[in-house]
């Protein structure tokens, strides 16, 4: 089980690695490098049990939200790794294959889009931001390289 572990726990760093890297790329294309801070604000104020907000940015600050955004950030893809680690097994991991990656990712947005985004107050999915289906389809992209990078990781840890 230790092994299954700290596998899981490298390919999630892997993973989140990836997906940061993917979107320094995206800043040189004019697309925005992710702020981190909102999210640090809200896993602050969920310690108070406030989950939703019609604004994050309504929301009592925290001096070291930026922080705590990318610390959550790494805590929850690593948390995503060994879960998929456990899920998929010693089999997988000594010969990984991308399919069982991807729809794992694809179905880690659910929480961003079910959770955090409502929570942050842009709604489910993203339905209050100006521009939901760019938001919901940078998701998805986001998450297909979180995948390349479970399944890239996987192979190079072998």
């Amino acid at each position: 089980m230790f092994d299954i572990l700290w596998r899981g726990l490298v390919i999630g760093a892997g993973a989140t690695i990836l997906m940061d890297l993917w979107a320094i790329l995206l800043t040189q294309f004019g697309q925005s490098a992710p702020n981190w801070a909102p999210v640090g604000r809200w896993f602050w104020h969920l310690r108070r049990g406030k989950v939703f907000h019609e604004s994050i940015a309504d929301a009592e600050p925290y001096a070291h939200e930026l922080a705590l955004g990318w610390i959550s950030h790494y805590a929850v893809g690593i948390l995503y790794g060994v879960i998929f680690a456990i899920i998929m097994g010693s089999a997988w991991l000594a010969a990984p294959t991308f399919l069982p990656a991807w729809i794992f990712g694809i179905v880690t947005v659910g929480a961003g889009w079910f959770l955090l985004q409502p929570g942050l107050g842009i709604g489910w999915a993203a339905s209050k931001h100006p521009t939901p289906n760019k938001v919901r389809c940078f998701n998805l992209l986001a998450h297909t390289v979180f995948a390349l990078g479970l399944y890239g990781t996987a192979l190079i840890i072998g």
